[in-house]
């Protein structure tokens, strides 16, 4: 996560510490799946495939993996540059897509009901959705997805859904980002020209508000070219760590700045992480965006005054 550090004030001193880095928290990520890279040493506690139910655990797309990187991988293959943004907490990870990054909603409907049996005995406190539906979803299946999610909002669990890749025009943001529960994640490119190579700037978020007149996404994060842990480390020879950018990559930061927030004070409600999230975010130029780009200083100390 080293650009997402540079980008933004993410790691306070109690972070930096090891003092709140995830630890006695449990995330369960929707996904492609993962693999045993060393990053994740033996954390990852749970595992279901939705796909081709398969136990052994693996991921033949690489999305999952990277994914996991960004939220929690402890950084192990580069003395710590790419560690994540939470790397002492522990994974559930749930196959709801194919290697192609396909899936359906059944699938992803599967793998919610999954968690919900689980959530009690692995203590499931954090569910990240890097997934967003295509536009022109028919409008049953957008609500059975919108209620299989806002389920596990109210079982009690943080959900961070991404807003999808489908901006920048008003109303892009993908299912299930519009719900109006969940916590959805936008990404922002900072660095922009200033990038090496003088790149064109990203800027395909999904943007609300929604059909309901909903303000999404509620805020946003770094999410372009994110080094974070690679699939293909498994074949030999590859590199431990790749580079990919979206929205997908933007709500594992979230997940993970939550997952630190709730070691610091792990009685809190998922409303109150709600309204921490809220309170505590910088304010952004650009049109909706929420309450602006997460700011995780102010988030962890709750020292909210701009100097």
């Amino acid at each position: 996560m080293k650009l997402a550090k540079e980008a933004v004030r993410y790691w306070c001193e109690d972070i930096l510490k090891g003092q709140y880095q995830g630890q006695g928290v449990t995330v369960a990520i929707l996904d492609t799946g993962i693999i045993l890279h060393p990053d994740f040493g033996s954390r990852i506690i749970g595992f279901k495939d939705m796909v081709n139910q398969k136990k052994e655990i693996y991921d033949d797309s690489g999305h999952g993996t990277h994914v996991a990187g960004i939220l929690g991988g402890s950084g192990k293959m580069s003395d710590g540059i790419y560690a994540g943004i939470a790397p002492k907490v522990q994974f559930v990870i749930v196959k709801v897509l194919d290697k192609a990054g396909n899936g359906n909603v059944s699938m992803v409907l599967n793998g919610i009901e999954w968690i919900l049996e689980q959530a009690e005995t692995q203590r499931i406190q954090i569910v990240n959705i890097s997934v967003g539906t295509h536009p022109g979803l028919e409008q049953e299946a957008e609500q059975k997805l919108l209620k299989g999610v806002e389920m596990l909002w109210d079982a009690g669990m943080t959900v961070v859904v991404s807003a999808g890749n489908y901006g920048p025009r008003k109303g892009s943001v993908a299912v299930p980002g519009s719900s109006r529960k969940v916590i959805t994640v936008g990404a922002v490119d900072l660095l922009g020209g200033q990038a090496k190579g003088k790149r064109k700037k990203w800027d395909y978020s999904g943007r609300g508000p929604t059909e309901d007149c909903v303000i999404k996404p509620d805020l946003a994060a770094p999410g372009i070219e994110i080094t974070s842990c690679s699939a293909d480390y498994i074949n030999k020879w590859r590199l431990p760590y790749t580079v990919k950018s979206g929205t997908s990559m933007a709500t594992p930061i979230v997940s993970g700045a939550v997952a630190c927030l709730l070691s610091k004070y792990p009685d809190m409600t998922n409303v109150e992480v709600k309204l921490r999230l809220r309170e505590s975010c910088i304010p952004y130029e650009q049109e909706n965006y929420g309450w602006g780009i997460l700011d995780m200083e102010r988030l962890m100390t709750g020292k909210y005054s701009v100097d």
